[in-house]
């Protein structure tokens, strides 16, 4: 069985992403691909971390115990969303990572079935095993 950083790095296949992490008090968007991802073993837990120009991202791995695939509604327009959700321990989103469109609905070439590709490997709803090294 994976974990998730053998996840993590197959989602570079995902080409640009929004990716949205939800406090109490604020939502924070950013626009990225996952890539360059390098790890980091703390006393809080097992790190993924990526660099950007324009943000940095830090997961903590043992934090997620589930990733859910969601399609939905635009809530502007009217195509299909596509998310990989990672749940945390409440099955709360700690990090949403929704397949990011130029024009509505018009997503980058071969970014829906590779999302379709995760989803049949993973299945709708996968718990990953926990990560041993990094």
């Amino acid at each position: 069985m994976s974990n998730l950083k053998e996840f993590l790095e197959e989602c570079e296949k995902l080409g640009t992403l929004r990716l949205i992490v939800t406090s109490s008090a604020a939502v924070l968007e950013a626009r990225g691909k996952i890539q360059k991802l390098f790890y980091a073993e703390l006393p809080k837990g097992k790190y993924a971390n990526m660099h950007t120009e324009g943000f940095e991202f830090h997961l903590n791995m043992d934090k997620i115990t589930r990733v859910k695939f969601e399609t939905g509604e635009a809530k502007r327009g009217n195509f299909t969303t596509y998310a990989v959700r990672f749940l945390d321990e409440k099955e709360e989103p700690a990090l949403s990572a929704f397949l990011q469109w130029g024009k509505p609905g018009e997503y980058e070439p071969g970014q829906v079935e590779s999302w379709h590709e995760l989803k049949e490997k993973y299945g709708e709803v996968w718990e990953p095993v926990p990560v041993e090294e990094i």
